[in-house]
C-alpha cells in the first residue's frame, strides 16, 4: 500500500472533499507509475482521480461505526513518533 495515502474514515471533523481527491491522487500516481501524465494520458489520469474520488467518498459516507472518532491531532502525533522510531530523529 502507498504509505502516503492515509486512512481516512471516522475523524472529527470529518474527512475533507480536498483530502480524498488528494488520495486519490496518489492511488492513481501508484497505480500508473505516473506522478505527472504526458499530455496524451492526462484527460484519462485526470478523470480516474475523479472517479476514484466519486467512489471514494461514496463509500467512507455509507460506512458505519461505534467508535469514537480519531483525533487529528493524535494521529499525526502517532505517526511522527512511528516515522522517528523506524527511521531515526
Amino acid at each position: 500500500m502507498c504509505r502516503n495515502i492515509k486512512t481516512l474514515f471516522n475523524f472529527d471533523p470529518p474527512v475533507t472533499p480536498e483530502e480524498v481527491h488528494a488520495a486519490s491522487l496518489q492511488f492513481v500516481r501508484k497505480i500508473s507509475g505516473f506522478h505527472k501524465p504526458s499530455k496524451a494520458n492526462e484527460a484519462a489520469f485526470l478523470a480516474a482521480v475523479d472517479e476514484i474520488a466519486a467512489a471514494s467518498g461514496r463509500f467512507l459516507q455509507s460506512l458505519e461505526t461505534t467508535a469514537l472518532p480519531r483525533n487529528r491531532e493524535e494521529e499525526a502525533a502517532k505517526a511522527k513518533a512511528r516515522a522517528a522510531a523506524r527511521f531515526g530523529d
